[in-house]
């Protein structure tokens, strides 16, 4: 820098573009002179691109005068050739002009004549050390697509203070946090950060940079985001929130730190949708998962035509879904808008195989408790399965053998049941007529094939229930099914023989013990077996 003058703060010049503004910049002059004004003349070298204003004038001593340099954008608003630096120049003159300037201190060209800059007699200091630095919305919006950390950071802390340059956005209204999250670049992220930026700011389509990178699946951009005090809600003009952008294309991870800093599991699109909804639209059962274990609610109907997830679920006939669903809780009885359960909508989608899946075998087992031939060959038709089971996992054989409904037993077997299904503790139907001492039915299942040595979960046969019970008719039966006599004692041996001694029928018999266990629990607790001791053989 030469003698006379010096540039404030630095002798780089900062050009703030922006489209259908006035782009311009300032730089400071400062007199170091003590006793003597100076006289200074600016000249760009390329005078149909810059303006100077003012470009000449008197300098007092030890005083400052700011210019104003003014960009002529081209008229297609497009960026300079070269940003953020560019090669363009400026020539600076000073001389000493003593006297100058007393009445008017920042005179103007015309008062500083040409000739005191080419006057060989006065020494005349020349300076090209003035640069220009392009910066502003349109420039930063280029470079981080661009993806120039250093020439970022550069131009947000050259930027006019104030300015809000970190709130920058470009032609498409996109802000420089979208447009980082955009390019997958966490680092630019973390940098634009540093500047403070509207950190809830839109874009024209109402998205909030924390939306985008939910959308995107950018992990670490959503850390960095929330980390900063991002909101994890829907913003207000957006169609999706967070947490549905983040189940809808299956991000599990991002949907995981959303909900650890506290978005609503249960928040609704703006077409009235929970996240719960399109995790089950889209088929993202890890995402179902993580969402009802963080209390996302089944049950929540979504406001255009009432569906809960089950209805969704069971219309499109993903069977896994509706299990996970029910499993969780979900109301199957729920009737949305047009007054339809989920089970409607599968099977007007064609999905009778949810019959059972939507535990609808209920109603088979019910039908079968009760006897109901009629109502159980119509439940077959429209498509339950014979093999269903309800919610203790008993199929209609179980819950018919154990009622003694020999008609409804016989029908299920010839339909193909199977005779020795099991339910959730290892009970067949047999085991069922054993404990309920149904003689009838216990004699058409061992003649149907029924597994009369079929154990349970605890290890306990028919034969041993039937012995616990006394029921020594029926477990004439079973040994005669081909039963193990294992586990029949001798004192009930004994108790047949007198009995037959007698003249009673095996049929009166199981009859006389039925009539002794009347009052004996309609179904007795299967725990008095669990540590059952199969008898000792005698």
């Amino acid at each position: 820098m030469d003698r006379l003058i010096r540039l404030e703060p630095s002798n780089t010049v900062a050009i703030e573009i922006e489209p259908g503004q006035k782009c311009s910049g300032s730089i400071s002059l400062r007199n170091v002179m003590h006793t003597m004004p100076v006289a200074f003349r600016i000249q760009p070298l390329n005078k149909t691109r810059y303006t100077v204003v003012p470009h000449s004038g008197i300098i007092l001593p030890l005083t400052t005068l700011t210019l104003e340099i003014t960009y002529q954008l081209s008229p297609n608003y497009s960026l300079p050739y070269r940003y953020p630096h560019c090669d363009d120049s400026f020539i600076l003159q000073s001389v000493v002009a003593p006297g100058a300037g007393v009445k008017n201190p920042t005179s103007t060209y015309d008062s500083v004549p040409n000739d005191w800059f080419i006057n060989k007699k006065k020494q005349v200091y020349s300076d090209s050390g003035i640069k220009i630095m392009f910066v502003g919305s349109m420039v930063l919006s280029s470079l981080v697509a661009k993806g120039c950390m250093d020439e970022i950071r550069e131009v947000l802390e050259k930027s006019v203070p104030n300015s809000r340059a970190a709130d920058s956005v470009d032609s498409e209204g996109n802000s420089l946090l979208h447009l980082a999250v955009a390019q997958s670049r966490p680092d630019l992220v973390q940098l634009l950060l540093e500047f403070e930026p509207d950190i809830e700011a839109t874009n024209r389509t109402g998205s909030s940079p924390l939306e985008a990178a939910s959308a995107s699946g950018e992990e670490l951009i959503v850390e960095l985001l929330l980390a900063h005090k991002a909101s994890p809600e829907r913003s207000e003009f957006s169609t999706w929130g967070p947490i549905h952008l983040a189940t809808g294309n299956g991000h599990v991870q991002v949907l995981r730190h959303l909900l650890l800093k506290g978005a609503n599991p249960n928040s609704l699109t703006k077409d009235g949708n929970t996240a719960l909804h399109l995790a089950v639209e889209e088929k993202r059962r890890d995402c179902a998962r993580l969402l009802l274990a963080n209390a996302a609610r089944s049950d929540i109907r979504n406001t255009s035509d009432g569906d809960t997830p089950l209805h969704t679920a069971s219309a499109l006939g993903d069977e896994q879904m509706v299990k996970l669903l029910l499993h969780k809780g979900a109301n199957k009885d729920i009737r949305n808008k047009q007054r339809k359960t989920a089970y409607d909508l599968a099977a007007e989608n064609g999905h009778t195989n949810l019959f059972d899946v939507l535990k609808l075998a209920d109603k088979l087992c019910t039908a079968a408790r009760k006897g109901e031939l009629r109502m159980i060959l119509k439940l077959l038709e429209n498509g339950a399965s014979i093999h269903g089971r309800d919610q203790n996992g008993w199929t209609a054989l179980h819950r018919a053998s154990f009622k003694g409904r020999i008609d409804v037993t016989r029908m299920l077997i010839e339909k193909g049941v199977d005779v020795n299904a099991k339910d959730e503790d290892g009970y067949t139907a047999l085991h069922c007529a054993v404990e309920s001492g149904q003689v009838d039915v216990i004699e058409l299942l061992v003649k149907r094939g029924a597994d009369v040595e079929a154990k349970t979960n605890k290890g306990v046969t028919a034969v041993q229930i039937a012995e616990s019970l006394n029921y020594t008719g029926i477990i004439r039966i079973l040994v005669q099914g081909g039963a193990a006599k294992d586990g029949v004692s001798q004192l009930k041996s004994k108790q047949n023989s007198v009995a037959f001694g007698k003249g009673i029928s095996s049929r009166e018999m199981d009859t006389c013990v039925v009539k002794k266990n009347q009052n004996h629990s309609r179904r007795v607790r299967r725990s008095s077996f669990d540590h059952y001791a199969p008898l000792a053989v005698v």
